[in-house]
């Protein structure tokens, strides 16, 4: 591997959704401060929408390790595999707050238990908080059992809060009529965007640096360019076409990535390609090129008059 000849200690564009290489970037740093602050406010239903690999589960995964440090005060429930049926929703739920029942459990009795378990909880002073990753992928008869389990509450408080981490096809099925009243209950929402040309190349550095690389940039501006075009701005594109760039140039003993590295990284990755120029771009590059041209014209003109 690359690692030594890089001077790295660990690979830094690994695609497990690794806490401590998360960055701060706008849109994370938003979305995260929101979260807190919802959750410090025991807001209800709250969702974070985002494209495949914009880094919802990093995400998910810095919050409940935030939370986790203070664990007097917050019990944490995640459910990595929605696609449950309702009572199957209910027991894996039981299970995250550490609740012993029978698969065979009725459908009542499954209920007081959690009941009973949220109500004591809630009386030691800790809050509950449900996370819910890949939501978008829940049965819709799910989702509107998830909203009636919320109506368990006191006279003064819900007794937990769901935070659901999906695709933005949660968006679209949340616009079927039978789901209205979920819609209603969400009370905080957020979209991950994607990263510009600057974030592109932040991230990257700071991925470097935290797998423990010190030295002058490794990635060329021309590659970088490449690789925002390419990847469109998504953590996990940018983390495949890295890694296989960085291949490309420890193959050939180089110790920097050109743009030649990462467009044969782009060329080995199915479903990425280079973006054509926008027409936009190419006007106002055609602008600069009459500019110039005019400019040398007249130099040329006032040259030959001398």
């Amino acid at each position: 591997m690359y690692l030594e000849h890089f001077g790295l200690q660990e690979s830094p564009f690994s695609l497990t959704p690794n806490t401590e290489f998360f960055l701060n970037m706008a849109s994370y740093h938003e979305t995260f401060n929101m979260l807190m602050v919802a959750i410090a406010n025991r807001e209800g239903f709250i969702k974070v929408v985002g494209e495949v690999g914009t880094g919802k589960t990093m995400l998910c995964r810095k919050v409940l390790n935030t939370l986790e440090e203070d664990a007097h005060r917050y019990v944490t429930a995640y459910i990595a595999n929605p696609v449950l049926s309702p009572k199957g929703l209910f027991l894996a739920f039981a299970e995250e707050l550490g609740i012993e029942v029978d698969n065979d459990i009725g459908h009542h009795s499954l209920l007081k238990k959690i009941s009973r378990t949220l109500m004591e909880l809630s009386a030691e002073g800790r809050q509950v908080i449900l996370f819910i990753d890949e939501a978008h992928a829940m049965p819709q008869k799910t989702l509107e059992a998830l909203r009636l389990l919320t109506n368990i509450e006191t006279e003064k408080s819900k007794l937990f809060q769901v935070i659901l981490f999906a695709q933005p096809e949660l968006d679209d099925m949340l616009r079927d009529k039978s789901l209205r009243q979920l819609l209603q209950r969400i009370t905080f929402s957020y979209r991950l965007e994607s990263l510009d040309r600057d974030g592109v190349e932040r991230y990257v550095s700071h991925r470097m640096a935290k797998a423990g690389y010190n030295g002058p940039a490794v990635f060329s501006s021309k590659a970088l360019d490449d690789l925002t075009s390419a990847s469109h701005g998504i953590p996990r594109l940018i983390n495949i076409l890295c890694h296989k760039a960085l291949m490309v140039a420890f193959g050939r003993g180089d110790r920097s990535v050109e743009r030649d590295h990462m467009q044969r990284a782009i060329a080995d990755t199915e479903g990425v390609e280079l973006q054509p120029p926008s027409p936009s771009y190419l006007r106002r590059i055609s602008a600069v090129m009459a500019v110039m041209a005019i400019a040398l014209a007249v130099y040329m003109f006032n040259y030959y008059l001398r």
